[in-house]
């Protein structure tokens, strides 16, 4: 059996392709997978890298205004159908799979040009273009969150990786604050703005990091790749790194976590029974706050809006929080049932029966 994969651009449609590319093989080793992607998206490293072949189609952003790109859209996407097409016709799967984004549509479209079985998962609680057109060509449609607004959908969960679906927090805490520098006992905040980072929160950050200093709350701050913030000086560790690899190490190490509400990351934070403060990213359709609403309805996270984060709010309200085990351990609590972890397997298995 032959399954193809379709996805990437961002964390947010790569990691979960991942995820669900390792749960086929566990459930079906003869299954041979390959991936499509772009040549400059995220999945360009990550897919190779995890040992999936990749095969690659141009890149079409789906403009959401009048335009001189958009008239310019129904050629490209004429010509990434054309590379989609030669990719199926040449590897000839018995399944195509989209996780959304701009390599899905191409890919969508090749697999109903020859008639093949579709599988579309959406990552969001609000659908985007893509899979608003996946999810017509086919009865195969799964969500990461519930009441999704999508035909034929059915909840599943989103798929992570095994590393942090089977995650013991506690087992590694003492590795894990030792592998970033951190002090065995201090409360600890992680702090994260996703793959590419987030400059409001890493100002804020900076900007309230004597308060939390003072309140003996130590910081392991992940800024991203492009950003670039010099770690102040608190008297306490305050640890400033770009990227983490290993985010399960990550979050063994802390206590909470500042970070956007993505969908992988609302997920993953959840999942490993750990309290949040979600910010979620002002641009795009509102998916992100739709995403950490049911953790935060909950009891498992709070939610601040991008314009309303401020040192002060920081200083304000996170040296108390991380301070109170007693509530910490409840909203970890609360987050670790709002979500699931074992979509990876169930998306899975949808796959391999529409295949067969």
């Amino acid at each position: 059996m032959h399954v193809l994969l379709a996805g990437g651009g961002t964390a947010g449609h790569t990691s979960p392709l991942l995820a669900t590319a390792d749960a086929i093989l566990r459930l079906a080793p003869e299954a041979t997978i390959t991936c499509l992607g772009t040549s400059t998206g995220l999945e360009a490293r990550l897919v190779p890298q995890a040992g999936f072949p990749l095969e690659v189609v141009p890149r079409v952003p789906l403009p959401r205004r009048p335009g001189a790109d958009l008239l310019r859209t129904p050629g490209r996407l004429w010509q990434a159908r054309a590379a989609a097409l030669e990719v199926v016709d040449r590897v000839r799967p018995d399944v195509v799979v989209g996780f959304g984004g701009y390599v899905s549509v191409p890919a969508y479209l090749a697999a109903r040009s020859r008639g093949l079985p579709l599988v579309v998962h959406e990552g969001n609680a609000l659908p985007g273009i893509a899979n608003k057109l996946g999810a017509r060509l086919t009865t195969h449609v799964a969500t990461s969150f519930p009441g999704t607004p999508l035909p034929h959908a059915v909840h599943l969960g989103l798929p992570v990786r095994r590393m942090i679906s089977t995650l013991d927090r506690a087992a590694l805490r003492d590795q894990a604050r030792a592998t970033f520098g951190l002090d065995p006992e201090r409360p600890t905040l992680l702090v994260t703005g996703g793959s590419q980072g987030a400059a409001r929160i890493n100002q804020a950050m900076v900007g309230a990091a004597p308060e939390l200093g003072a309140a003996g709350v130590q910081v392991l701050h992940v800024v991203g790749p492009k950003q670039q913030v010099v770690a102040p000086e608190t008297g306490v560790p305050y640890v400033v790194v770009d990227y983490v690899d290993r985010m399960d190490l990550a979050y063994a190490a802390a206590d909470a976590v500042l970070c956007r509400a993505g969908s992988n990351t609302v997920t993953e934070v959840s999942g490993t029974g750990l309290p949040a403060v979600y910010v979620p990213l002002p641009i795009g359709n509102g998916e992100q706050a739709l995403n950490a609403r049911p953790v935060v309805d909950a009891g498992g996270g709070l939610m601040v809006a991008d314009q309303a984060l401020s040192s002060e709010w920081v200083a304000a309200t996170l040296p108390g929080l991380l301070n109170d085990p007693d509530r910490l351990r409840l909203m970890g609590a609360a987050a670790s049932h709002a979500v699931v972890l074992d979509a990876d397997e169930k998306l899975a298995r949808m796959i391999l029966e529409a295949a067969r």
